[in-house]
């Protein structure tokens, strides 16, 4: 009697605690089922028997259970980056790349060279709905998008305008980038294009490399007589500025002595108009003045007489005496 007692006890013990234990898993299914995390880089778009239903913001959020609603979180705040012609091995202060993926990286220039083009692109989720249910090979056709327009922009230049219009190469291929993907209705938005290397392929590269060299040596050339020329135009322009001085000078020197030598006819003319006779004696005079206080010798012909007579500076040997 007492075994049977015990033996009910112990069912009566068993049973809730097997229910206890069901309703237990029961919640921890349903909250497995019902409550996800969304992080703060990210925003989940839920799906309600496949199709979109809502998209929720960072933190705890809840859906229907068992399968009825599915969370997709998509990292919208993330810089994702896709590279082309090499990848990143290695991250760090002493990253490592691997540079042998060619095929994408070979370009055919304007000018008919090949040249081989490394590039990175960064860019972001701006529409969650958009990223997950728009395109289907999403990774793949953001390769294919790039790799089309850089080639476009590498086809439309020479080789040798390369590197002095990476910028412009850069500027244009995120705002064609952005068109496309626009289009497509891709959902996200390039915000860098960057050009690592733009270079021959190996087995040209020494003969592009000695160009190069050949170009540098030219404008290094250039440079140089450029510096010759700003040095010697402003001395030979000081020199012929001071002879023009010079020169100046002069003249003004040869008008000043001229008038004043009108000057003194005029004045000599205003006397003469007065008293013609006093003013011919008085230059006569001083006519003979000059000419006997002169060094030279000078001879006196008398128009009446055959011969010369001559007269000598005697006034040296009158002042020795």
């Amino acid at each position: 009697m007492n075994q049977s007692e015990n033996k009910q006890g112990k069912h009566k013990f068993s049973v809730p605690m097997l229910i206890f234990v069901i309703l237990i898993m029961l919640a921890i299914a349903l909250t497995g089922t019902t409550v996800f995390k969304v992080d703060d880089t990210e925003q989940a778009v839920i799906t309600r028997f496949g199709k979109y239903y809502k998209t929720v913001e960072a933190g705890l959020n809840f859906k229907a259970p068992f399968g009825i609603d599915k969370n997709y979180n998509v990292p919208i705040k993330v810089v994702q980056t896709e590279q082309f012609g090499f990848q990143t091995i290695k991250a760090g202060q002493n990253s490592q790349y691997r540079n042998d993926i060619v095929k994408e990286s070979t370009m055919l220039t304007g000018d008919l060279n090949i040249v081989e083009v490394e590039w990175s692109i960064q860019y972001r989720i701006i529409d969650p709905v958009a990223w997950l249910f728009n395109v289907q090979e999403r990774k793949q056709t953001i390769r294919d998008i790039s790799q089309s327009v850089i080639n476009t922009l590498v086809g439309d230049r020479a080789f040798d305008t390369m590197e002095s219009e990476r910028s412009a190469i850069q500027t244009s291929a995120l705002e064609l980038m952005n068109e496309n993907f626009k289009q497509l209705g891709l959902g996200i938005n390039v915000i860098l294009v960057q050009l690592q290397n733009i270079v021959p392929p190996e087995g040209v590269r020494e003969a592009f490399d000695d160009v190069n060299k050949a170009i540098q040596d030219k404008n290094r050339f250039i440079n140089e007589g450029k510096e010759v020329y700003n040095a010697e135009i402003p001395r030979t322009q000081g020199e012929a500025n001071q002879q023009v001085l010079v020169a100046e000078g002069y003249a003004a020197e040869r008008i000043n002595r001229a008038q004043g030598d009108i000057a003194r006819f005029n004045a000599v003319y205003e006397e003469y108009k007065k008293s013609p006779k006093v003013t011919r004696e008085r230059l006569y005079l001083e006519a003979m003045e000059s000419i006997f206080n002169s060094q030279e010798n000078n001879t006196l012909i008398d128009s009446k007489l055959d011969n010369m007579l001559p007269i000598k500076n005697l006034s040296d040997k009158a002042d020795k005496k």
